[in-house]
């Protein structure tokens, strides 16, 4: 059987939706009989892509940066930080196939892939419109308060703190494919995210509480740094819950595979955010958007990532 490979941006909300929304067209208006295949991209000190990842008969990556590969078929994209290289870039604009699409002003790749498909192929939405219309609250931070994606009440913030915390890229696929057919709320529900939700919600609370403790605020920013502490994949709004005052938020973490500098800014902050946060992390290797953007370094360049990570708060101040 001929199949279609995948690569969504990794415990992300937006990316497994941006799959789900994508494979549900791939299957009503490209190839109804196509397998389709799944595989999560992370951003990582070093190479991005891994050319054996394009082994689909046609290759596809959603919410996640551009790759020059000859094998890739169809790419959507939506962060400011969309290319590795000015080469990449040209070889972009220089496509014709028509199945590669940029749009940094869209919130969420899942609304630009579902309004683009919608526009260019008929493709018919009304049924993911839940997902859509949760994707981009949450992609593009679009909370009345940070109260709302901390306290995780509603069925959306609920599914996102699994798939945001899951390294199962096989518990990944089962989401995206229900995604594809049933509603957002009936998949939140389903027997094996439920039964996930309350021990990552327990930790949740934990990780707010590491925060907490390891906050230290100065002028607009608030600082922390959690390397130490098992905190991939926590909620990017509890510093703005918990210090409601500031503009910024800067942190360092560490995992496995990467020391990672994650620079945000408060959609509910008393002051303008006056810094291209996207531009700053992009002088170091990373990217992202205007608003919230990271550095993905290497694990044992944890001091490096200190010292990164201090000069982005200096920078801040001013």
């Amino acid at each position: 059987m001929k199949s279609i490979k995948i690569c969504y941006h990794g415990n992300c909300f937006d990316g497994v939706s941006s799959a789900a929304v994508f494979g549900r067209f791939y299957r009503e208006k490209i190839n109804s009989d196509w397998q389709q295949r799944f595989q999560p991209m992370v951003h990582r000190a070093g190479a991005l892509f891994d050319e054996a990842a394009f082994d689909g008969d046609e290759n596809a990556i959603v919410d996640f940066k551009y790759s020059n590969s000859p094998k890739l078929t169809w790419w959507f994209d939506h962060h400011k930080s969309a290319f590795l290289s000015a080469a990449d870039e040209a070889q972009w604009r220089a496509d014709t196939s028509g199945k590669k699409f940029l749009d940094a002003d869209y919130k969420s790749c899942t609304k630009f892939i579902a309004d683009t498909a919608h526009k260019l192929f008929g493709m018919d939405y009304a049924h993911q419109a839940e997902l859509i219309h949760w994707a981009n609250i949450i992609d593009g931070a679009l909370y009345e308060s940070p109260t709302v994606p901390v306290e995780m009440k509603e069925d959306a913030l609920r599914l996102a703190l699994v798939i945001e915390n899951s390294s199962d890229p096989a518990l990944a696929a089962q989401i995206i494919l229900a995604l594809q057919t049933q509603a957002m709320n009936e998949v939140a529900r389903l027997p094996f995210i439920a039964e996930r939700i309350e021990p990552l919600y327990q930790r949740h609370l934990r990780s707010m509480e590491t925060i907490k403790q390891a906050a230290r605020v100065t002028g607009p920013v608030v600082f922390f740094d959690v390397a130490g502490h098992d905190m991939e994949g926590y909620s990017k709004f509890i510093p703005y819950y918990l210090h409601p005052e500031v503009t910024y938020s800067v942190s360092v973490s560490q995992s496995t595979f990467r020391s990672k500098i994650s620079v945000g800014s408060s959609p509910w902050a008393p002051r303008p955010r006056t810094h291209d946060l996207a531009k700053i992390c992009e002088r170091f290797g990373g990217g992202g958007h205007a608003v919230v953007a990271a550095i993905s370094l290497a694990p044992e360049q944890l001091t490096e990532a200190r010292r990164i990570a201090a000069g982005i708060v200096e920078e801040l101040q001013h």
